[in-house]
C-alpha cells in the first residue's frame, strides 16, 4: 500500500509512521526499536550534553540498520553542538522544533541529510519550504510537550493547499483511525508520540506509562501560556500547583523555578504527582503497554480496514 507514497520514498522506510521526538524519552532504544518495526525511530537530542547524545547515536546503529533520526530543539542551549554530532555522523534523517530551522538546512542538506522541521502554522510551513525542507511535520494543539494553538484537523490541510512537499501529520494520532483520517486530510505520513511512550522498549517509569494507559479524554492541561511556551500534560499535583501561580499573575522566573527538572522527575524518578507527565489527548485511546512493532501493526492494520471499509461503501 506504501510503496509509492512519499514519505516512504524520501525516508526509505516500510510505513509512513514516524515517532515523535520527545525530550527525555526518545533515546536510542526506542527509536531503534520503531525503526526495526518499519517505522522512522526518532532520538531526541533536547539538552542533552553531546557526550552523551553521542553515545546514543553510536548505540542506535547496533541495535539497528534502518534508517533512523535525529530531533533538535533549536531553542536548546546544546542546539549547536547536536547539529554538529547529527554532521559528523552522518545522521540520515533529522526533525527540528521550536525555532526557524535556517542554519540545520544550511549544514545538514549538502550532506544529503534529510531535514523534517516541525510547524504549527501555515507561515511557518511556506517560509521552510522555501528555505528547502524536505517535507513538514503538521503538529496540531492536541499534541504532547510543547503545542501550538490550532488543531491539527484544521493545520493539516491548510498546510497540505500550502506547500508543495510532503506533510506529515502529528497531534492527537494514537491508532489507525487518527492515521486515516489525517491521511484524508492530504498528509503523507504521520508522526505519533503519546503512543510510543508506552512502547515496551520505552525506557521511562512505568509509573508514567501506567498513567497514559489509566487517562481518560479530560485527563491533559495546557499550562505556560503566560509565558508564550504552552505545554500539554497530564494533570497532577504539579499541573494545578502551576496553573494557581499562573492565574495569580506569578512572574516568569517563579513559575520557570516551578517548572525545572519535573520532566526529568516524571521520566526517571517516576514522580506522577510532581512530575511532568507529557502527553497528548490522545493519552485517552491509550490501553496497553506493547512493543514497538505490534503499535505499528496496529495502526497500519487498523487504517487499512478502514480505507477497504470506504472502498466497498464508496462502490
Amino acid at each position: 500500500m506504501f510503496e509509492n507514497n512519499p514519505v516512504t520514498k524520501l525516508l526509505k522506510i516500510k510505513y509512513p509512521i514516524i515517532q515523535g521526538g520527545m525530550a527525555w524519552v526518545a533515546d536510542a532504544d526506542l527509536a531503534a526499536a520503531v525503526s526495526n518495526g518499519g517505522g522512522l525511530g526518532i532520538i531526541a537530542a533536547a539538552n542533552m550534553p553531546p557526550e552523551l547524545l553521542e553515545r546514543q547515536i553510536i548505540k542506535i546503529r547496533t541495535l539497528t540498520d534502518k534508517p533512523f533520526g535525529l530531533n533538535i530543539m533549536l531553542m536548546s542551549p546544546t542546539a549547536d553542538d547536536a547539529l554538529e554530532l547529527a554532521a559528523r555522523h552522518n545522521v540520515p534523517v533529522v526533525t527540528t522544533g521550536a525555532g526557524l530551522p535556517g542554519k540545520v538546512l544550511e549544514k545538514l542538506k549538502p550532506l544529503g541529510t534529510t531535514v523534517i522541521p516541525v510547524v504549527a502554522s501555515v507561515s511557518h510551513a511556506e517560509r521552510i519550504a522555501k528555505q528547502g525542507a524536505d517535507a513538514v511535520i503538521a503538529e496540531g494543539t492536541e499534541a504532547g510537550g510543547h503545542i501550538g494553538e490550532i488543531t491539527t484537523m484544521n493545520l493539516v490541510p491548510q498546510i497540505v493547499d500550502a506547500v508543495d512537499i510532503p506533510v506529515i501529520a502529528a497531534g492527537g494520532i494514537a491508532d489507525g483511525r487518527g492515521a486515516a483520517a489525517a491521511f484524508v486530510l492530504g498528509a503523507s505520513g504521520v508522526q505519533v508520540g503519546t503512543r510510543f511512550v508506552c512502547a515496551e522498549e520505552c525506557n521511562v517509569h512505568i509509573n508514567y506509562k501506567q498513567k497514559i494507559v489509566k487517562a481518560n479524554d479530560r485527563a491533559t492541561a495546557v499550562t505556560g501560556r503566560s509565558l508564550g511556551h504552552p505545554v500539554r500534560a497530564i494533570k497532577n499535583k504539579f499541573i494545578k500547583q502551576y496553573e494557581e501561580l499562573e492565574k495569580r499573575g506569578a512572574p516568569a522566573e517563579e513559575l520557570e523555578a516551578l517548572g525545572a527538572g519535573k520532566l526529568r522527575l516524571a521520566v526517571v524518578e517516576g514522580d506522577t504527582e510532581m512530575g511532568s507527565l507529557m502527553s497528548g489527548q490522545s493519552a485517552g485511546l491509550v490501553r496497553a503497554i506493547e512493543p514497538a512493532a505490534v503499535i505499528i501493526e496496529s495502526i497500519v492494520s487498523q487504517m487499512n480496514n478502514i480505507f477497504s471499509e470506504m472502498t466497498r461503501y464508496s462502490r
